[in-house]
């Protein structure tokens, strides 16, 4: 499993200052509990042949919109057993078949790496392009080079990096310290992409995950970290 906070997750939840519909849709992960951090706990239902999105409920205005595979599950904990072909069906459905409305951008989380989903939705969705999410660990951005490498092979953009977990900071003093050798400064001299953020570890994240509050403290904080990834991708490249 992944051991990471979700950025797009507070993306869409800080208040970016733009008014802008905003849709999201979990794709390939079946069911790692997008639809908690949303608040949203009822099955999602089917009306006139096309599934209903949920509203997320901490948004900033009301407009973000969310779907997910785990809310079409009767039971929150029980597996999704579905090969490549039968997922990669659920990606273009989450596209074709959910009623999204009138909406100005689509935010798509894929799971880590290569595979049926990032296929899937490079070759059937319109993606503008993709911002790859990494942390400060060898095998990790093994991954990384592997979704950057594909991306280039089916000429998707790739926007930007985000390093998540990239260090802590001091309570008492504010210190940054890493705590691990590795960072990303490679990888984006390498391949000339621009280092959106750098997101340290922040026990605001999990508050707001498990109970759907944040101190006025935190908010503020990761604010500083996301609105400059937001001004990035919708100034300067939409």
């Amino acid at each position: 499993g992944d051991f990471r906070f979700n950025v797009n997750d507070l993306i869409k939840t800080l208040d970016s200052g733009k008014a802008l519909h905003e849709c999201f849709s979990k794709l390939g992960k079946t069911g790692n509990g997008v639809e908690k951090n949303g608040g949203i706990k009822k099955i999602c239902r089917i009306v006139t042949g096309a599934y209903l999105t949920f509203h997320k409920k901490n948004s900033a205005d009301g407009n973000i919109k969310l779907m997910s595979i785990n809310l079409m599950l009767a039971e929150k904990e029980a597996p999704v057993l579905w090969r490549g072909p039968v997922i990669a069906g659920a990606v273009k459905q989450f596209w074709s078949d959910t009623f999204w409305g009138d909406i100005d951008y689509l935010f798509v989380d894929m799971p880590p790496g290569t595979g049926d989903v990032p296929l899937t939705v490079f070759q059937s969705l319109p993606v503008n392009g993709i911002v790859i999410v990494t942390s400060p660990q060898e095998l990790v951005q093994m991954i990384v080079k592997k979704a950057y490498n594909m991306a280039n092979m089916m000429h998707v953009p790739v926007l930007g990096v985000v390093e998540n977990f990239s260090y802590l900071e001091c309570p008492d003093c504010g210190k940054k310290i890493n705590i691990y050798d590795n960072n990303v400064d490679e990888f984006i001299k390498m391949n000339h992409v621009p280092l959106l953020a750098e997101l340290p570890f922040n026990n605001g994240v999990s508050h707001l995950n498990n109970e759907d509050s944040i101190s006025e403290e935190d908010t503020q904080s990761i604010k500083d970290w996301i609105l400059p990834v937001i001004d990035y991708l919708f100034n300067d490249m939409i």
